[in-house]
């Protein structure tokens, strides 16, 4: 079979990926489309720092599991697939259904996190299994390669839903890359009224207006405090420096969201955030419900999830890919379709 691998630091493609065959609750599954994230980027620079860093973090299962470096690493977790077969005794949606899932694989002898790991295939490739609980068939006819972008989208409204904005009150997005994108769909849904977008490209700054924001701002030219004093701040960008830099700026009273992932070590002056009575929230992911609202919203023409979608590749593609999204003048999301 067919697949992209992480291998020594580098995407490399394969044509002798073992045929996954699906156990009882499994069903194998042809990959229509799958995104790339961009912490697959990071991972396939930063992979060793980052199992570093999850390994210290106490009372959290392991996204990682026993996941090793020197083996082929395998991932893709932004998917939207067509079913082919089932595992003996599995119950599911019949052979063409057209599902997608949160990407977590049952088995008999565990959990499979379908984001990095040595044991399972992931959306980089041409077939891959999923767990028969877990799916979701794709409703109103929707494009599979629009609902491949149903994971991305939720991390946005996860954490729109965690700020719990209201309507009237005004939301400052920094950083525009595609969670930050995603964030300013939520709020676009959720139906605030002022949403305000910050990040220094033109391009990501013209596809935050198309998706719902109001105003945008380039940060190198003004603040984006100028002018604007938003209840709620959205932290999008993942850069050591950056929530300092919001702390210090921030109206007296506002909400931080931090969705943005900084991986190195960052510093902060909490008295900055003391003096002003600013509270902070740090999100990650979503739950299985915001999941599953996000397809239903996709589908219902709620979001239009095409504007983001700037590039596609097939399998032999994909290491180019993983070069290209460095530059944000020219993508956003590139899918890859085996």
């Amino acid at each position: 079979m067919r697949g992209a691998v992480l291998r020594g630091g580098q995407m490399l493609y394969r044509d002798d990926i073992d045929e996954p065959v699906p156990g009882p609750g499994q069903v194998l599954v042809s990959v229509k489309a799958c995104g790339i994230c961009g912490s697959d980027l990071h991972f396939a620079t930063h992979g060793a720092e980052m199992l570093e860093s999850m390994a210290d973090i106490e009372g959290l299962p392991s996204m990682s599991g026993e996941l090793s470096l020197d083996r082929d690493v395998f991932m893709g977790h932004e998917f939207c697939a067509e079913i082919l077969d089932a595992g003996p005794g599995t119950d599911t949606h019949p052979a063409g259904t057209l599902v997608t899932s949160v990407p977590v694989l049952l088995s008999a002898t565990g959990v499979d996190m379908l984001v990095y790991t040595n044991n399972a295939v992931g959306g980089y490739a041409e077939r891959m299994l999923l767990s028969a609980p877990l799916l979701l068939a794709v409703p109103n006819g929707l494009d599979a390669k629009h609902a491949a972008l149903t994971e991305p989208m939720a991390v946005g409204l996860h954490a729109v839903n965690m700020s719990r904005i209201e309507r009237g009150q005004t939301a400052l997005v920094i950083g525009c890359g595609p969670i930050g994108i995603a964030i300013v769909a939520a709020l676009r849904l959720r139906g605030v009224e002022t949403i305000v977008a910050s990040d220094f490209s033109p391009a990501r700054r013209t596809l935050a207006a198309t998706m719902g924001a109001h105003v945008v701002v380039d940060p190198s030219a003004a603040s984006p405090f100028d002018g604007c004093t938003p209840s709620v701040i959205f932290e999008a960008v993942g850069a050591p420096g950056v929530i300092d830099d919001v702390l210090r700026r921030a109206p007296t009273g506002s909400q931080l969201v931090v969705a943005g992932v900084c991986m190195p070590p960052d510093t902060i002056h909490p008295l900055y955030a003391a003096a002003k009575q600013i509270s902070v929230q740090f999100v990650f992911g979503y739950d299985p419900e915001e999941f599953a609202s996000t397809l239903r919203s996709l589908a219902e023409g709620e979001i239009d999830v095409a504007p983001m979608i700037t590039g596609e590749v097939q399998l032999t593609g994909v290491q180019q890919a993983f070069a290209d999204l460095a530059d944000p003048e020219r993508h956003c999301k590139i899918l890859v379709t085996p």
